[in-house]
């Protein structure tokens, strides 16, 4: 069982150990595995991951197991009016229990009263495509990609919000 919480300055290594690898797994068969490294190490350096932490227009939380260790994690951020889910990540072997549901619900509270959540997935990304198809998103455009990415296509997704 694991329980979602705001996240704090002390989650921040566990935080990007569970990035690194999400990354390896999930994007090194898509945009090569030396690509899917170098860009974690330089998005989710725990230096990195700390500033955001103090960033106003940034709200994470953490999945956190009984013995305290790090099963997930998600991060939205207002950018111009809007709420952008930039990341949501499960460790395997939560794989199928409710973690990533957990989490995108707590996103989803915290942002009630906006008009809708937006999200981008990366092209060959099909499990993450399924999922937040499953919870209300819909494709809304497809783009080049960001972050470290280039080169390779990504949808938006999105998801309009109750009102409050």
């Amino acid at each position: 069982m694991t329980q979602i919480r705001a996240m704090t300055e002390k989650d921040v290594p566990a935080v990007s150990r569970l990035l690194g690898e999400s990354w390896r797994r999930t994007y090194g068969p898509i945009v090569g595995e030396d690509k899917a490294v170098r860009s974690s190490g330089e998005y989710h350096a725990p230096d990195r991951i700390a500033a955001e932490l103090a960033n106003t227009d940034m709200m994470s939380f953490v999945a956190e197991r009984a013995d305290g260790s790090i099963a997930g994690y998600a991060m939205a951020e207002l950018k111009d009016g809007d709420v952008m889910l930039d990341r949501l990540h499960v460790d395997k072997s939560e794989f199928g229990k409710g973690v990533a549901v957990d989490l995108l619900h707590a996103v989803l509270a915290a942002h009630a009263g906006m008009p809708s959540i937006a999200l981008e997935v990366l092209e060959g990304n099909d499990r993450a495509l399924a999922f937040y198809r499953k919870h209300g998103f819909e494709v809304v455009e497809r783009r080049a990609a960001s972050h470290g990415a280039a080169g390779h296509w990504s949808f938006i997704m999105r998801r309009l919000l109750p009102r409050a």
